[in-house]
């Protein structure tokens, strides 16, 4: 694919079809009009029907602004909107908004599932573009040589559905949750209940395209390997607009086996915990054990006594294989579990997909083609931390003490080891590999609106990571990309833009936090692809 992207003009009556509501910095009509002149030299004469620009006075905005955004937190009447949406239809349409975005000097916020957990691909304080891709959505399944091409704007469940299509014994290691988007999942890390046995999306990714900050369309030998680096893992909105990833598909057998054991502090939980962190990083890579851990009000054999909260902890499983084979491994590595052949349901791998999305078992398959969860939103808070040493009792009992006492915020633990271990620090910008047990996702949801439900749920969730401080890795306290928290630093994008970016940025990449830097500086040395946590170039 050609490097450079030469469009023509489309015809004027575009300019007039849209109109914006005045933002703080500049005239709407100046924003808007200076955009949609720019876009009429730089799009094709074909596209002159199409409605890829949606302004707050379209009927439409509201629908195509909120239908990505997960978190009710960061849909309020009082959250910052864009000046307009862009929602391309070509490859070429996005080259186009770029240039156009850095031509009149406007923030341009790139989204493609809106799964960001803390609003950075469709907020900001400053006045911004959208550039929706859910669009480019489009999925080309090569099962001879094992990859598929897929566009950033489509979701995981049409990846998915897809490769179920073309071949029952194929798949690809990436979110549990169908609805997630292609292209900051996968560069942002992407995580599955495959690590174990293929490692991280990113580490199955052969190729890309990518528009850069000049315009061009470039794959993985136009823009080089340290670029090609930089996108797997470090985050693709620091870079430019991730188009596409070409990756590499993985061998899943005809059975998979799932199961879910739940056990309260009554049912001797905490020793089962205890013992978990000895084996769910060691245990047969084939077998991905999550733990969900969670307050819940205790059983009472009185229904006038008042409940009391215990915490439940619910071992969640993804085996590679049959219950036959499952069995004794769970049965001579963790038998403290308890598991028996009828808490164990075999299924294809498809099948497995809708189980971990909570798919209801009527539900058809082609479900997963849906952009839309089946539940709705809600607020919600995530958090994140990666264990390096076992937790004793003592330790897990302080924790349930605290979690009992907070009333509604919970974990969960996902276990590492197998690939992970296997892969090094440097080999992608994803640096959490070898020496982690697991790594903790803080989990805070409700439903009430407004600003003191807000401000007690956050302060729960605040308080629990603050108390997790001597379980959890230090120098740095590590966290994952993919799951965003503004909490851990922001960049303002100024004098001291490298300073700042390093606070959050060696939490979520160590020390490829400089080599990121460096690439930035190559690539984007103007910093025109920005955002709260984004990639600073050297000397901003």
């Amino acid at each position: 694919m050609s490097p450079s992207i030469y469009v023509t003009s489309i015809l004027l009556p575009l300019l007039f079809l849209f109109s914006l509501q005045p933002i703080s910095c500049a005239p709407s009509s100046s924003i808007h009009d200076t955009f949609l002149q720019c876009l009429s030299k730089n799009l094709d004469p074909s596209d002159k029907n199409s409605t890829i620009i949606y302004g707050p006075t379209d009927p439409s905005f509201p629908t195509v602004l909120q239908a990505r955004i997960r978190n009710r937190r960061y849909n309020l009447s009082t959250t910052p909107k864009p000046s307009l949406i862009v929602t391309p239809l070509r490859e070429t349409h996005v080259g186009a908004a770029v240039l156009c975005a850095k031509s009149i000097g406007i923030q341009l916020k790139i989204r493609s599932g809106g799964h960001d957990y803390d609003g950075i691909s469709y907020v900001s304080d400053n006045p911004f573009v959208i550039l929706d891709m859910f669009n480019l959505r489009s999925i080309d399944i090569d099962i001879k040589q094992e990859t598929a091409w897929v566009q950033a704007g489509a979701i995981f469940g049409e990846l998915y559905y897809r490769i179920w299509e073309k071949s029952k014994t194929h798949g690809f290691p990436a979110s549990v949750c169908p609805t997630v988007g292609i292209g900051g999942h996968i560069s942002g890390g992407g995580y599955g209940n495959m690590l174990r046995k293929y490692g991280l999306s990113v580490d199955n990714v052969v190729d890309a395209r990518i528009v850069d900050v000049r315009g061009r369309i470039l794959d993985r030998k136009a823009m080089g390997e340290d670029l090609f680096w930089a996108i797997r893992g470090g985050g693709g909105a620091s870079f430019g607009v991730v188009l596409a990833y070409q990756v590499r598909l993985v061998k899943v057998p005809e059975t998979v086996t799932v199961f879910r054991v739940d056990k309260t502090l009554e049912e001797n939980a905490t020793d089962v915990v205890h013992r978990w962190q000895f084996v769910a990083d060691k245990i047969d890579n084939d077998l991905f054990l999550r733990l969900l851990l969670q307050p819940v009000d205790a059983k009472t054999k009185d229904a006038k006594t008042k409940a009391q909260k215990t915490i439940k902890a619910s071992f969640i499983s993804m085996f590679l294989g049959n219950v036959d084979r499952l069995m004794p491994v769970m049965t001579k590595e963790f038998p403290e579990l308890g598991l028996k052949k009828t808490d164990c349901m075999e299924m294809s791998w498809i099948q497995s997909v809708m189980y971990w999305a909570d798919f209801g078992n009527e539900t058809k398959l082609d479900a997963l083609l849906n952009q839309n969860p089946p539940k709705a939103a809600n607020f919600f808070k995530r958090k994140s931390d990666y264990v390096k040493n076992p937790i004793s009792k003592e330790g897990l009992e302080s924790i349930w003490k605290k979690m009992i006492e907070l009333g509604q915020v919970g974990f969960v633990f996902n276990p590492y080891g197998g690939r992970m271990s296997e892969i090094p620090e440097e080999e992608t910008p994803f640096p959490h590999r070898a020496g982690n047990i697991c790594k903790i996702q803080y989990s805070a949801n409700w439903m009430e609106e407004g600003v003191e439900a807000d401000n007690t749920h956050m302060s729960q969730i605040r308080q629990l990571y603050d108390f997790m401080t001597p379980f959890v890795s230090n120098s740095p306290r590590e966290a994952f990309l993919n799951y965003r928290d503004l909490d851990i630093g922001v960049n303002h994008n100024g004098n001291n833009s490298y300073n700042e970016g390093r606070v959050f940025g060696v939490k979520y990449f160590k020390k490829n936090f400089d080599r990121l830097v460096k690439v930035k500086t190559l690539v984007d040395p103007e910093n025109f692809f920005r955002n709260q946590q984004s990639i600073p170039p050297q000397g901003k």
